[in-house]
């Protein structure tokens, strides 16, 4: 690239044009020949409005520049130009600053500031494409729409209200719908997208009807089915999984070293240090011209996330009784991009799709029953916008008190279940967090004490009494610091529950305890409240006293815990009138705009004081990280977007981190690896969506917030990864061979009458090569794993293990397959023994068949 600092002489020549006009051409075809962007190319010569294909195809804009002797060209996907004359990128900024500010300036890029409250409309630098909204619009307070009950569903209603009262997950889905991409069924991202959308819309309806979303959560949980009450607390945990199923995303191996090395520099938490520099002051010839540079700042992406509890969880099914109502795509392989040999313009352009052909259906030969799932080779990491906002880790810790010995463990949490305190659990917690002894919390309202029926009596009529007595006649009222105590509070592992010390050998007194290693931008917290014994049911209805602002977490953390900001406010609770057997669900939220509290009562909606809210039963509650350090970072770099200095260069950064760092308090690094690969481009299959995936900022912003929070690496060039290119048509050819292959094979033996010998296939390799094939899986299977399925005699002789979930092949397609991947042990079944067939293996053969039957 030439030396962007030497103005282009051919700028008089660019016409008018606004960034609407160039956004409507891209919806266009080239004029020549007809075919649809992306990578279309708009001439910016005066009184020229022709738009022409690039390189992919027939390259009709350059013939057109080159005819006409127009200069200057602009692509309508990146939005960069350049001049056929000097043969450079050559950018406007600078000549547009030279003249007076006026109406529709040549090519514009609006840069819109950040929002004063999250959901106020765009992030930095990009235009809205939308209605256009006024002062008095972003001061109206939206999202105060109701939800139909369809039956039952309050549980449903209420948590639906206080997830959309999340801002970080509501901004995401708003903002960044590019990115809700999914082919896994029932693509309920999809219609969470559509129920956040019609709940904070403008125009807003009353109340809508969340019909499509209860249909997916049905089919992905049955237990959500029909009309029974449920417990709200379930299905927040189910809706989350499945959500993190369909939108996660691998963590690409520059990104986890960078989390990595983040989590382990906790000590130089804010100093800069010497010898970091603006990556600006480096080359950017392509977009992976800067390494990656740790900070300490938010938490990276983890993989699958899990409630964390203690304890049997009490699912509570509870609802409100109303009027019922009768209620892959794949992504393309892609063929080699071709590049001029004369100078190329500046982004590769997108490939043609070819896609992987699959052979017909095929059937193996079976026996015997279904097995567990299949095993991976190797522990993938993945992440979504679910783990980036609800992920927090705990460091768990057993001490042997014998030899002091001390094993600890970590666990990812997507919410705490915490246990109510009874009177003498307060006076137990209150004694440990004094005198620093440990302390264990007895029954805290979660452990059933009941052994026997003598007992079992008096524990119901204990429960029946304080459930009919006052709260105050039986002591201090309980807050969320005592349940958090209770929660954390040192376990002594003695008697039956003694602790096996690995360094003794031997059982031995000890004591677990746990702290938070890492916080989540949103906390959930899970009053355990129901307990569900094997003959009676309860409810603990004591009041727990939480803050609406200012939860410090400090007293719960571990000493390497990285996370700067420690306190929490309150965005919304989930409360549950009734008992364990009935009851309703309510939701209270604070509105992110207007800053009132309003109550969520299916239909309903009313505002309220936050004196209603603290006197509220709390079941669920959602903090989040308090954010007035994060306020005062995005006012300024609104100031610095404001400023429209001339900037020879711009850079692109991921949309989804700047979605975080428009909400989030700690939004960590910056994470450009989700819109690259390993290899520093673009993915081929993401080429087509890639507008999407990032945002363009002005240098001043980009340097701004890489110094702040790290990070990277830095893009200002975006092109089609050639070697991804090779890979995948590498791949695609060779799932192509195997797949034939196997058909070949595979019918060949089916239509043998009596085989001699028959080759046994351990069904749980079989399934994941089968994923592998068809392009469901990206991973091969890794050697033939057929150690389930066998077993050794006393003579060394190896054999089918009785009940093995196997498939049956020729000997011709084990050789191929054990050629191709290695493994074993072989077990050949010969045909005397291969006719003796199980009868009641058929039903599971029939099951085998179906299941490996070509999709």
């Amino acid at each position: 690239m030439g030396d962007s600092r030497d103005l282009c002489p051919h700028l008089d020549s660019v016409g008018e044009v606004t960034k609407e006009d160039l956004l409507l051409k891209s919806k266009g075809t080239c004029q020549s020949c007809g075919v649809s962007g992306p990578n279309l190319w708009a001439c910016l010569q005066v009184a020229c409005s022709y738009v022409g294909c690039g390189e992919s195809f027939a390259d009709h804009s350059t013939i057109h520049a080159q005819a006409k002797k127009h200069n200057l060209t602009v692509n309508l996907t990146t939005f960069r130009v350049w001049c056929y004359a000097c043969e450079k990128e050559v950018f406007l900024e600078p000549r547009l600053a030279a003249q007076p500010p006026g109406p529709s300036p040549k090519f514009s890029e609006q840069d819109s500031v950040l929002p004063s409250h999250p959901l106020k409309a765009v992030p930095i630098a990009v235009a809205d494409e939308g209605e256009s909204e006024s002062e008095d619009d972003d001061l109206k307070p939206r999202g105060l729409t109701g939800m139909k009950n369809l039956g039952n569903s309050c549980y449903m209603n209420a948590a639906l209200q206080a997830l959309s009262n999340c801002p970080p997950l509501t901004q995401f889905f708003l903002e960044c719908g590019g990115l809700v991409r999914t082919d896994k069924k029932p693509a309920l991202c999809k219609s969470y997208q559509k129920l956040v959308s019609e709940v904070w819309h403008r125009k807003r309806p009353s109340y809508v009807v969340p019909t499509s979303l209860s249909h997916g959560i049905k089919l992905v949980n049955p237990m959500f089915r029909g009309y029974a009450q449920q417990d709200t607390q379930e299905f927040l945990r189910c809706l989350m999984d499945q959500l993190h199923e369909e939108l996660k995303e691998p963590v690409v191996a520059a990104a986890a070293a960078l989390t990595e090395a983040r989590d382990s520099d906790s000590s130089d938490t804010d100093e800069k240090r010497e010898g970091d520099r603006s990556p600006s002051e480096d080359e950017f010839l392509s977009c992976d011209s800067s390494s990656d540079r740790a900070h300490q700042l938010g938490a990276g992406g983890r993989g699958r996330r899990r409630g964390h509890r203690h304890g049997r969880p009490g699912p509570a099914a509870h609802g409100h009784a109303a009027a019922a109502t009768p209620v892959h795509q794949p992504l393309p392989d892609a063929s080699p991009v071709h590049h001029h040999e004369g100078h190329a313009k500046l982004a590769g352009s997108p490939p043609r799709a070819s896609p992987v052909r699959m052979g017909p259906s095929y059937v193996l030969k079976k026996a015997q029953v279904p097995g567990a799932g299949s095993r991976r080779r190797k522990e993938q990491r993945y992440r979504s916008v679910i783990s980036d906002i609800f992920d927090g880790s705990i460091l768990s810790l057993v001490q042997c008190l014998t030899c002091d010995r001390v094993s600890t463990t970590v666990e990812t949490f997507q919410d705490l279940s915490l246990p109510i305190p009874g009177k003498e659990d307060l006076a137990k917690l209150h004694s440990a967090i004094y005198q620093n002894v440990p302390a264990k919390p007895g029954a805290c309202g979660d452990s059933s004490a009941a052994q026997g029926w003598l007992a079992f009596i008096v524990e119901y009529i204990r429960r029946f009494v304080v459930s009919c007595t006052p709260s105050w006649f039986w002591g201090p009222v309980v807050t969320l610091e005592d349940c958090l105590a209770a929660f954390f509070a040192a376990d002594e592992l003695k008697g039956d529950n003694m602790y096996s010390c690995e360094r003794c050998k031997k059982l031995r007194n000890g004591v677990k305890y746990c702290k938070v290693l890492r916080l989540p931008e949103i906390l959930c917290i899970h009053l355990k409240r129901f307990r569900h014994e094997v003959m009676y049911s309860f409810k603990i209805s004591s009041h727990v006293s939480f803050p609406l602002e200012g939860l410090d977490l400090r007293p719960f953390l571990a000493k390497e815990c990285t996370s700067q900001i420690t306190t929490y406010d309150l965005l919304s609770v989930i409360c549950h009138h009734g008992t364990a057997g009935s009851g309703h669900y309510i939701a209270y939220c604070q509105n992110v705009i207007n800053g009132q509290w309003y109550e969520f009562d299916d239909q309903y909606v009313t505002e309220v004081h936050e004196t209603v809210v603290q006197n509220a039963e709390a079941y669920v509650l959602f903090y989040r990280k308090s954010s007035e350090e994060a306020v005062r970072e995005r006012q300024q770099v609104v100031s610095l977007a404001a400023m429209r200095e001339p900037s020879l260069l711009r850079f692109y950064v991921s949309r989804e981190w700047l979605n975080k760092f428009n909400t989030f308090a700690e939004p960590g690094p910056i994470t450009n690896h989700t819109f690259l690969c390993s290899h520093g481009g673009i993915p081929p299959y993401k080429y087509h969506y890639i507008d999407d995936l990032v945002v363009i900022l002005p240098q001043n912003v980009w340097e701004h917030l890489y110094n702040r929070f790290g990070g990277g690496p830095a893009v200002n060039h975006l092109y089609v990864c050639s070697i991804c290119q090779v890979e995948i048509e590498a791949l695609a050819k060779r799932r192509r061979i195997e797949i034939d292959t196997f058909i070949k094979l595979n019918k060949a033996f089916q239509a043998e009458e009596s085989p001699s010998i028959i080759y046994c296939i351990s069904m749980q390799w079989f399934r994941e090569w089968e994923a592998f094939v068809k392009g469901k899986d990206s991973e091969p299977p890794g050697p033939i794993d057929n150690s389930r399925i066998a077993q050794v005699k006393g003579s060394g002789h190896i054999q089918l293990k009785q009940g093995a979930d196997y498939g049956q092949i020729s000997e011709e397609t084990w050789v191929y397959l054990n050629n191709l991947y290695g493994g074993g042990p072989e077990i050949a079944l010969r045909q005397s023994v291969a006719q003796l067939q199980d009868p009641e293996s058929l039903h599971g053969e029939q099951k085998i068949e179906a299941e490996t039957r070509a999709v």
